[in-house]
């Protein structure tokens, strides 16, 4: 019995050693503070360490480098430390030993220290995870997204182990209340998901965004996720937009450009938010000095930097730019591009870097690469003959039809490039199996082939013109098995130009129409911009899209509202229920009006103006001191064209208000900038506008009876004034007229304060001549008056004018094909002779 007691006590004691050395050892890895420690203990040890004891280990190796800036971690030596190898072959011996978490938490260590994913660890710990997922051991929320994440970094993203993630998300969705887990398993499964999970993450992830305080990463996840799926989903958008305003403080360059990046692909901007981060990257602009965090910078910062900033920006970027991977040359030139910046210095220096860099490009890159040295006007001609090799190498080689698209497209843009006979054999070999936008992109390359006479072989006006053929054969095919309208409509959006527009707008047009009961809320904006495009007016798909957009009004984002509406007034289209339709967007568009932004809210109000409708909080909100200083900080950071187009729309919408609704008591504020406007546009009038003159000159009976090229108050140019009294006749300008000595001296009129705009004598009637060509009307068959110019001569009657326009379709018709029957179509029109 007292040997028994003896043997007891000396296991027991036995294992309360082990028990305190094992606790020992675990302690004296969680307090390592270099990796060498961790090193050290692992050597010292390997026969005593557990499958813990490894995981703790291997996960405080990537806490310690997580601790260190980005540029001085160490992930290479320790990945080549001999200890490390050990520790992943134990880890690798003890897998099926270890408990969920730690199989995740050992993979996540591991990747973050950039082990490649092809390493037998790395593939035996997703294998056992997915083994217990099969087994429904289900991870916790927090172990499946970070095991998810693995995987997506991974690039798993069809991995049938993803779909398992995916089927276990779908069935645990409602009870995930975390922003944080969820956002990474949206990006981690977003590949694997039918469109209804897609909504109903998009749901889940507007609850969770509204009701808690959100991280700008999560948010940014959020915004991967839409990019992933690409979708433009606008109230997710502005939400995520709303917390990177709150976190402004927090952002760094990485987050801003990361930002940015995704708000291009996107398709979405914000300039308050835009306005934030020039102010913050502004001041830190002499802080970079690595070439990858400067490249962000310059990406983010170039296209809104003011002049100075600009130049510091251009000096630096070419005093960096043998020190620039390929990645962020490529980087550095699309922002030039953006920028609208030919600074020779900086161009000659990033195409003199760009010969080392090519052969690593692959060959969505080159092309880019080409189209940014094209629209930059790069004159390294040894590069473009590089280019050219690459190119024509990848097209040969190349069996994927939007690849082989793209190559051919961009070849076209090549200066002097000859056209070899393999090219459009390779075009007419992928044409049935290319989508419009591909179709368009070879149409549009042969085309200026064509026009450019550079086909050099035998024979090559007759392959071409089959190759045209069999395109024009490809695009209608591809039309006419649409039968779905949504499919229909992705494809649009990237289709232009003389071939789609000549060949195949009719047909589309047709098919919509066909497929009209398949508009909805979801989709009549693509509809409309499609529209909005063709210009052409198709009653019934108009009359679909307002009776959808009245039904589904609380649906539509407000900002989409806008382009729904810009197409019935830009088309000048009243559908059968104008009233209910306007009144029904403008009272959503006014109880939302603090959900879009400055510059919206201004062609907002230009849109309804032209269509006949000025909301008055619309338009009390938008001509205050506040507001429009707000609007002029805004306008410096976005780009130059969409400056000058809410610059122009501010002045109509003033025009328009000052015109139409005097009650309000708004000034004309816009004298300066139409001086500076028609100062930059001065120019000639046209031959067609000679030649009317003269027969004006002969009707009224000499030259000192009409004025060419005249502005009005207000601004509004008229090809033609003339003045007949009580009794129809001329009235003479006499020292206000313009003088004729070689009617090339005619030019734009700028004084609009002169004699001619004294009192007229009574029954004296102001008339207003003008010529339409083909832009002032919808290019369909019934020649409709646009929204533009029907509300111009709405706007010169008030100003007193008869306003006669002139529409090219009938001044170039047989009908008037002598001048006698020119001469007499005038007189009518003047006089208003029936």
């Amino acid at each position: 019995m007292l040997c028994l007691k003896q043997v007891c006590l000396f296991t027991l004691r036995r294992y309360q050693a082990r028990t305190l050395c094992s606790d020992l050892l675990l302690s004296q890895i969680n307090g390592c503070t270099h990796e060498d420690e961790v090193f050290s203990l692992v050597g010292r040890n390997k026969a005593r360490l557990s499958e813990k004891h490894v995981g703790i280990a291997l996960n405080m190796l990537w806490q310690l480098q997580k601790k260190r800036p980005f540029l001085l971690r160490t992930s290479d030596y320790v990945r080549n430390h001999s200890q490390f190898l050990t520790l992943c072959v134990l880890a690798e011996n003890k897998v099926e030993l270890m408990e969920d978490e730690v199989i995740v938490d050992i993979l996540y260590s591991i990747l973050r220290l950039n082990v490649e994913d092809h390493v037998s660890l790395a593939k035996v710990l997703v294998t056992e995870a997915w083994k217990r997922l099969e087994r429904q051991v289900l991870l916790s929320l927090p172990a499946l997204s970070k095991f998810a994440l693995c995987l997506y970094k991974q690039h798993r993203h069809f991995s049938p182990v993803i779909g398992q993630v995916a089927h276990i998300v779908d069935m645990k969705l409602d009870s995930i209340q975390d922003i944080r887990i969820l956002s990474v398993l949206m990006i981690s499964i977003s590949e694997v998901i039918t469109e209804s999970f897609r909504d109903r993450l998009l749901h889940k992830a507007e609850q969770l965004l509204e009701e808690h305080e959100v991280h700008f990463n999560y948010a940014r996840r959020i915004l991967q996720f839409l990019q992933n799926v690409k979708l433009k989903y606008h109230p997710v958008l502005e939400k995520c937009n709303r917390i990177f305003l709150k976190s402004a403080s927090h952002l760094d360059i990485h987050s801003i450009s990361h930002i940015f990046g995704l708000y291009e692909q996107l398709g979405f901007d914000n300039a308050e938010f835009r306005l934030i981060a020039q102010q913050l990257l502004s001041e830190t602009v002499d802080d970079y000095y690595d070439p990858e965090t400067f490249a962000k910078l310059f990406f983010s910062l170039g296209p809104m930097a003011g002049s100075k900033v600009r130049e510091r920006l251009l000096v630096t970027a070419a005093n960096m730019a043998e020190e620039f991977s390929s990645h962020q040359v490529l980087m550095i030139l699309k922002t030039m591009r953006k920028m609208k910046c030919r600074n020779s210095h900086l161009l000659i220096k990033m195409a003199s870097v760009l010969h080392k860099h090519l052969d690593s490009y692959h060959v969505l890159q080159l092309v880019k690469l080409t189209q940014y040295l094209v629209v930059l006007h790069c004159q390294d001609l040894e590069l473009f003959a590089k280019l050219k090799m690459l190119l024509l190498g990848y097209l040969k080689s190349s069996v994927i039809p939007a690849d082989t698209a793209a190559v051919i497209r961009v070849l076209a843009m090549l200066p002097s490039f000859q056209v070899e006979e393999m090219i459009i054999n390779k075009a007419a070999a992928v044409l049935p199996q290319c989508r419009l936008h591909h179709l368009n992109c070879i149409a549009t390359a042969l085309v200026k082939w064509n026009h450019h006479g550079q086909f050099h072989w035998q024979n090559s006006s007759e392959l071409s013109a089959k190759l045209l053929q069999k395109l024009n054969d490809c695009g209608f095919q591809r039309i006419q098995k649409a039968n779905n309208l949504n499919l229909l409509l992705e494809e649009l959006p990237y289709v232009n130009g003389e071939w789609f527009e000549e060949v195949l707008n009719e047909e589309t047009l047709a098919m919509c129409q066909h497929l009209i009961d398949q508009i909805t809320w979801a989709n009549v904006l693509p509809l409309s911009f499609f529209l909005i495009k063709s210009e052409h007016r198709c009653p019934a798909l108009f009359d679909r899209i307002a009776s959808v957009t009245v039904e589904n009004i609380d649906k539509i984002p407000t900002s989409e509202i806008y382009f729904i509406l810009f197409l019935f007034s830009a088309l000048n289209y009243d559908p059968p229920d104008n009233e209910e339709f306007f009144k029904s967007c403008i009272q959503h568009l006014t109880s939302n009006l603090s959900h879009l932004e400055t510059y919206h809210l201004v062609r907002l109000g230009h849109v309804l103006a032209m269509a006949g409708y000025f909301p008055p909080v619309l338009i009390t909100t938008i001509f205050n001191v506040s507001f429009l200083s707000k609007l002029d900080a805004q306008l410096k950071v976005l780009p130059d064209t969409v400056k000058q187009r809410v610059h122009s729309s501010l002045m109509k919408l003033n025009r328009a208000v000052c015109l139409e609704c005097p009650e309000f008591h708004i000034p004309w504020f816009h004298e300066p900038y139409c001086q500076r406007v028609f100062h930059n546009s001065m120019s000639q009038i046209n031959p067609q506008q000679q030649h009317i003159h003269r027969m004006l000159t002969e009707i009224l009976g000499g030259s000192h009876y009409s004025r060419a090229s005249v502005l009005t108050p207000y601004y509004y140019k008229i090809d033609f004034e003339c003045v007949l009294d009580v009794n129809k006749k001329p009235l003479s300008y006499m020292a206000q007229n313009i003088a004729l000595g070689g009617v090339r001296g005619i030019h734009l009129r700028h004084d609009i304060k002169d004699e001619g705009r004294k009192a007229l004598p009574p029954g004296a009637q102001r008339i207003a001549l003008d010529f339409l060509d083909s832009k002032a009307f919808s290019k369909d068959y019934s020649r409709h008056l646009k929204g533009e110019p029907a509300v111009k001569k709405r706007h010169l009657e008030m100003l007193g004018y008869r306003v006669v326009q002139i529409p090219h379709f009938e001044w170039n018709s047989m009908v008037l094909s002598t001048k006698s029957e020119q001469l007499e179509y005038l007189r009518q029109q003047l006089y208003g002779i029936q």
